[in-house]
């Protein structure tokens, strides 16, 4: 085989692992206002880590973060429904990920904010920063914690 083929086999194996990790991931239904750049940052990050996302884009997003119990101090620029539960802001996939897994007594989870470096939030200084996952009290608790340099 030469070099040329390996590579297309890779490929497509890669492809066909991609899709297959897609399969086995539920839709990620996300609220968004239709000028934010960043939210649609936060998609791509999300499609590229196996998930299929279904966009929805809303001028105020604030009713849908109500609606979803999403507490004021965790709230961030978008809104998306996942397996049942809320992802509030720029949440790394490993954490959604983690989330479905486990399948913890919560509403969802949230990166409060935007800070520099949560995926979708590109800039020249990350920060650290961590997901809560909180309940329908509005109790929230750390997730994960992230320090750069991070490798999405």
């Amino acid at each position: 085989m030469n070099r040329v083929t390996r590579w297309a086999v890779a490929a497509v194996l890669a492809a066909a692992g991609a899709a297959a990790m897609a399969a086995n991931l539920p839709e990620v239904v996300v609220y968004k206002s239709p000028t934010c750049g960043c939210c649609g940052s936060w998609v791509e990050h999300m499609k590229a880590n196996g998930f299929h996302v279904k966009v929805v884009e809303e001028d105020d997003v604030t009713a849908f973060k109500r609606r979803f119990g999403v507490p004021g101090d965790l709230a961030s620029c978008h809104t998306a429904l996942v397996g049942g539960y809320v992802v509030e802001g720029h949440v790394p996939a490993s954490a959604v990920k983690r989330l479905l897994k486990e399948k913890p007594a919560a509403v969802g989870v949230s990166v409060p904010g935007m800070p520099v470096g949560a995926p979708g939030m590109d800039g020249p200084a990350p920060q650290p920063f961590s997901t809560q996952l909180f309940d329908e009290r509005g109790r929230a608790r750390a997730l994960e914690s992230y320090r750069p340099p991070y490798r999405w």
